[in-house]
């Protein structure tokens, strides 16, 4: 596996989109899907699978493409592996701009079902702007006070959505669903919306392998090997933000992804960032579609949020890395 990456990343990759067809509330066989897919299939397997079990796993992979990404992106510009894509406040933005859109009772129309990803999505992006405008001094913007910033806004944004949340008892089931990664059914449509912000987000990301190489020497060393430093910073953090609230605003707040998938990666195939960013990508895709197979299939019938999933095994993962860290310093 490791003298083929790429090859196996997408064997991998390729394998969980295929148990993410099949497994369901009603299983589909292998052949059965084949047999859809060119036209020849039942059409109770043509309408569970065009509309229901495709549209979701391309928004599950390009959610996971958005995290792992990010994730790897937020550690080589923080040069910590304990950073995730919430560390500076994208998910408690997102979240509040999500419980304000649903304590409104919007009219069953386009406008109306985009409502909460759109409000999600505006108020991720206005978190970082507010956190990286507080953390800039003078031409710079220090990593300590980007952190530091995150966190209090971060809190300031978590107090406000607990708020609103108690006042609007009707939509509190809905927002904790949300919260905890249970909007991932949305159809085509929002699958659609989500693409082009990524293509974008993480297009760049992938093009900025050799910065991320070269700030893990500091930002001095860095800087005399010809990396105008601040403007690199700059990019990295906006991509790296744009593609999280994209992914966060159609698929709610999935945890952890962001912190296993890039930690893995580096520890299997090396912290080279020129193709620890790519295999991150695939990576993410492929640990959240497995994930939320396990969502499907763990309570049968009923259905978890994928977000616990990932949480109930990202909060030990974390503990590791933060021992293994603390024994053996941050890289």
């Amino acid at each position: 596996m490791r003298r083929f990456p790429f090859l196996s990343s997408f064997f991998l990759l390729a394998i969980a989109i295929a148990l993410s067809l099949v497994i369901g509330s009603v299983t589909i066989p292998l052949k059965e899907i084949f047999a859809t897919l060119h036209g020849n299939g039942t059409d109770l397997a043509a309408n569970i699978l065009w509309n229901i079990r495709l549209p979701r796993a391309v928004l599950i992979v390009l959610t996971g493409m958005a995290l792992g990404g990010s994730g790897a992106a937020y550690q080589g510009l923080f040069r910590n592996p304990l950073a995730d894509p919430f560390l500076i406040g994208i998910s408690a933005g997102a979240g509040l701009g999500a419980v304000l859109a649903m304590t409104v009772r919007w009219p069953y129309s386009f406008w109306g079902l985009i409502a909460v990803p759109l409000a999600a999505f505006l108020f991720g992006l206005l978190t970082v702007a507010v956190v990286y405008f507080l953390a800039r001094v003078g031409q710079t913007t220090p990593v300590t006070n980007l952190i530091l910033a995150g966190v209090a806004v971060s809190a300031f944004a978590t107090s406000l959505m607990s708020f609103l949340m108690l006042r609007s008892d009707g939509e509190l089931r809905r927002a904790m669903s949300w919260l905890m990664g249970g909007s991932i059914q949305l159809g085509w449509s929002f699958t659609f919306a989500i693409l082009p912000y990524l293509l974008l987000g993480l297009g760049v990301l992938i093009f900025s392998g050799h910065a991320l190489n070269l700030l893990q020497f500091g930002d001095e060393q860095a800087q005399q090997l010809g990396l105008d430093v601040t403007r690199a910073k700059r990019i990295i953090l906006i991509s790296a933000s744009l593609a999280t609230a994209a992914a966060v605003a159609f698929s709610g707040i999935i945890g952890f992804v962001g912190l296993i998938v890039p930690h893995l990666t580096r520890l299997w195939f090396g912290p080279d960032y020129r193709r620890l960013l790519p295999l991150s990508i695939l990576g993410g895709a492929t640990i959240l579609l497995l994930s939320d197979v396990v969502a499907r299939v763990a309570l049968a019938p009923q259905e978890l949020p994928v977000g616990v999933v990932t949480a109930l095994a990202g909060a030990p993962f974390f503990l590791w890395v933060l021992r293994r860290s603390k024994n053996q310093g941050y890289w």
